[in-house]
């Protein structure tokens, strides 16, 4: 019996468009025991690319984007994500957000970041749905709109993404589209902190040095301040050498 990769590239080799594009990221990210190989990873994904596949030429993008096997190319990483964007592919219409936001390569556009930005969120795209938040409670490209924010950061927190799960504790913190509730706004700093990011660490800290949501406790607001700290976090190292020094 074959093993699962060389069936995988026996289906490629045929023309099985999705087993080419799973044989590239195997190659990219050096899974299913195959050494990492970004010239291997853009061979499947140039042939499944070919083929129309959307996924396929995001990941083109994804290369030329950060210099991976290939020069790094802004205007050609661009051309896929477009592409790829214009097949419907979510990561593809993400990704040509974050361009259009920031106007990295094409003339900055807060509305045509929006556009994109939606159209990844609502085929279920967590960065998608968090970005889209972002520019509801930011009033970029649209009226700001609080309750809208809340909306979006609710769908990319349920799906895991830890800085909107500590966005949208904030909006619980400050009452910003939901009724003010800091029980709330722990819960999701808390999933925040747990998995990592170090806006949620801060926050969770500043609740338990308040008492805001929780038994006030200093010793838990230190230890979340301090894991923020040893990340970077500038707030959190004031915060913690100020509380250290009461």
């Amino acid at each position: 019996m074959k093993r699962g990769g060389e069936l995988l590239e026996m289906a490629a080799e045929k023309g099985h468009v999705k087993s080419m594009v799973e044989l590239g990221m195997f190659a990219k990210e050096g899974k299913a025991g195959r050494k990492k190989d970004y010239g291997e990873a853009l061979k499947w994904f140039e042939l499944a690319a070919e083929e129309d596949d959307g996924r396929a030429m995001c990941e083109i993008g994804l290369l030329y984007k950060w210099g991976h096997g290939v020069e790094k190319d802004t205007g050609k990483s661009l051309k896929f994500f477009r592409e790829s964007a214009e097949k419907g592919d979510e990561e593809g219409q993400y990704m040509i957000g974050i361009n259009y936001q920031v106007g990295h390569g094409v003339v900055q556009s807060y509305d045509e970041a929006l556009k994109w930005y939606r159209k990844a969120a609502e085929q279920g795209h967590a960065g998608g749905q968090a970005s889209l938040g972002a520019m509801y409670a930011e009033g970029k490209g649209v009226k700001q709109d609080y309750a809208e924010a809340v909306k979006w950061y609710r769908k990319a927190a349920l799906q895991g993404d830890a800085v909107t799960q500590s966005n949208l504790g904030a909006m619980y913190d400050f009452g910003r589209g939901v009724k003010q509730d800091s029980a709330e706004a722990v819960k999701w700093y808390r999933k925040a902190a747990l998995q990592g990011a170090d806006v949620g660490q801060r926050n969770l800290g500043e609740m338990y040095e308040k008492g805001l949501g929780v038994e006030q406790d200093s010793a838990e607001a230190v230890k979340w301040y301090r894991k923020a700290a040893l990340q970077g976090y500038a707030d959190a190292q004031s915060r913690l050498e100020a509380l250290l020094n009461k």
